[in-house]
């Protein structure tokens, strides 16, 4: 059911020692069959480094951070082990975690292996065969507005998470700490940033009961089943904490890409995302939805809309900074200064509209 081009063979550089890797899962891991471990890679994403692995009938993905320095507190894998420890029990569609290791004698760095889920994943296509319609773009949207309420309806403080994060204060740290990951990372002078984060400073809403947010909620992070009948699986929980469940719904609609917004917003990443598609809800759409079923008050989104923006434009110049630094050498990177200055160009214009 996967789609073919999700996996590919492991990009030269990003080997893992298979050998070493082997002999820890056999280790660690009861059952395992007999035979030779098999690794391919995901060739989504942009950050840490998914592996899919392989020994007979047996399958799992591994996570490891990016290759070269990363950020401070940044890429955390055991950090995100025990976030799907904590989460998977409660809440089904997190998938299970099987081991952690600190150990970076093995593959070069630490990492966590899990359980692989098989399904759709959309990201700029529907799976060949799948032919998109107006009704299976709101039932897909909706679907997603679902697991996001479900995901805020969660008790913190019945899990681990209630001693892992510091949810007073939340959104202030967030903002002076993306600001302050953004001055790191910083390659070249964008007009307007300045101005724009005068205006997050200012203009902070005073934050709803915190909830635990995934906070890189987006549909390429989701599994559907056969028939898009429902979310098998959703992924990427690294930025995972307890904070204000609408900064969670604001990143998720920065990525929530639709049909009037600008080229470099819609294609920065390559191809525009099925979310342009005629059925697909709007953000507007979207964050009434989410308003409605979770019992929020959506009024004050257009802050949270333009942090997210803000904040993944930090998150694309930390990767940028990287390459520029020379630490990883994907051509996919060669442009995102662009896609940077879109970015923060999009996030003041929302800001404004205020």
């Amino acid at each position: 059911m996967e789609r073919q081009d999700v996996i590919i063979p492991v990009r030269a550089g990003e080997e893992l020692d298979k050998i070493s890797l082997e002999q820890f899962l056999r280790k660690e891991i009861e059952n395992l069959p007999q035979g030779k471990l098999e690794v391919h890679q995901f060739g989504t994403g942009h950050s840490n480094l998914t592996y899919a692995l392989q020994i007979g009938g047996w399958e799992a993905v591994l996570r490891r951070p990016p290759l070269g320095p990363v950020a401070p507190k940044a890429h955390d894998m055991e950090r995100e082990y025990k976030i799907l420890s904590a989460l998977h029990p409660v809440f089904k569609t997190a998938p299970k975690p099987f081991v952690y290791s600190g150990d970076a004698t093995i593959i070069g760095s630490p990492f966590f292996v899990m359980e692989r889920r098989h399904g759709f994943v959309l990201d700029s296509d529907f799976p060949e065969g799948i032919e998109p319609t107006r009704e299976l773009g709101r039932e897909i949207s909706e679907k997603m507005v679902d697991l996001l309420v479900e995901l805020h309806s969660l008790d913190y403080r019945q899990t681990a998470l209630a001693d892992m994060a510091k949810p007073e204060g939340f959104m202030q740290r967030q903002v002076e700490g993306w600001i302050g990951r953004y001055e790191r990372a910083q390659t070249d002078n964008i007009e307007g940033v300045d101005r724009l984060t005068e205006w997050m400073m200012e203009n902070m809403p005073v934050s709803q009961d915190p909830t635990i947010i995934h906070y890189d909620f987006k549909l390429n992070n989701a599994l559907f089943s056969e028939g898009f009948s429902e979310v098998t699986g959703l992924f990427d929980w690294e930025m995972t904490t307890v904070g204000d469940p609408l900064a969670d719904l604001g990143a998720a609609m920065s990525y929530w890409i639709q049909a009037d917004d600008p080229d470099l917003l819609k294609k920065g990443l390559g191809k525009a995302p099925v979310t342009v598609l005629d059925g697909f809800y709007s953000r507007e759409e979207f964050i009434a939805s989410y308003g409605e079923k979770s019992g929020r008050d959506v009024s004050d989104m257009n802050f949270y809309l333009t942090f997210a923006y803000f904040k993944l434009a930090v998150i694309v110049q930390q990767i940028y900074f990287r390459y520029k630094k020379g630490q990883t050498q994907d051509p996919r990177f060669v442009h995102f200064d662009q896609y940077v200055k879109s970015l923060m160009t999009h996030a003041l214009s929302t800001a404004l509209k205020r």
